[in-house]
């Protein structure tokens, strides 16, 4: 299938390690080019080189917090500066799983409000910033990474997936005039190295091995299998095309079926 991708440029936070680095290696095969973002210059600078070596597409550096609005702003300039367009926004900077994993007893009202402000906050304002290069275009792809943690009560920090979704929603509707489709992606549990410290922290609560507790989260998706990042990848690359433009304002779930509730 043609994606019609080739010569597209893309803004990808968290876009060095996981899923994000996946999405990125993705769109650069498919000759979209790329500005990865995240607050380690050391390590986006040897992503982009990797990335960049192996597709023979130009992937791009963008060192950034995406909790400072003035930072957001003046990465995206550079972006548009530098490749004269932004086409698709892939949000996925976070902390993953989220800082207040724990009971109400020891949950920290800061970490709370600081993971409101990295993965919910953080992602309206690279959308406000890329919007505005989209509308000058009248074509654009927004795709937020979510979590399964806002489709269930286990995380109190599962509430900033519910706030992606509504916010997702939002978007799609304000700027569905001007061409640009926005969506969420949920990922199930997915080989990446944070899958590996939840494995060992459920081990040491659980009073099991790393592999048990593995082997437990695949029997309890039904595809009987943790997921690959390029599964989401793949996922984001259908979204960010001309092939999804009727697509917008969904929540997509990536997670091989664990998800246990009807969505309608």
């Amino acid at each position: 299938m043609d994606l019609r991708l080739e010569g597209k440029v893309a803004v990808v936070t968290g876009g060095s390690l996981g899923i994000g680095r996946a999405i990125t290696e993705a769109l650069a095969a498919e000759g979209v080019r790329v500005a990865i973002v995240a607050r380690s210059r050391a390590t986006l600078e040897r992503a982009a080189a990797e990335i960049s070596e192996a597709s023979g597409t130009p992937v791009f550096a963008a060192p950034a917090d995406v909790a400072s609005t003035e930072q957001v702003e003046a990465m995206m300039r550079e972006v548009e500066e530098r490749f004269g367009r932004i086409d698709i926004l892939v949000n996925g900077a976070a902390h993953p799983g989220g800082l207040v994993r724990s009971a109400i007893e020891e949950a920290d009202p800061e970490g709370l409000l600081q993971d409101i402000d990295i993965k919910v906050v953080g992602y309206m304002r690279c959308a406000k910033a890329a919007a505005a290069a989209m509308k000058r275009n009248g074509w654009g792809r927004i795709i937020n990474i979510g979590g399964l943690t806002g489709r269930g009560s286990k995380q109190l920090s599962g509430l900033r997936n519910v706030a992606i979704c509504h916010m997702t929603k939002v978007l799609s509707d304000q700027l569905g005039p001007h061409g640009i489709t926005v969506n969420v992606i949920h990922p199930g549990v997915v080989e990446t190295p944070h899958i590996r410290e939840l494995y060992e922290k459920e081990a040491r609560l659980q009073g099991l091995s790393v592999q048990e507790v593995e082997a437990n989260y695949a029997r309890a998706t039904p595809i009987r299998r943790v997921l690959q990042p390029a599964e989401i990848a793949d996922v984001a690359l259908f979204l960010a095309s001309d092939r999804a433009a009727a697509i917008t304002g969904e929540s997509i779930g990536v997670d091989g079926g664990i998800t246990r509730g009807i969505f309608l």
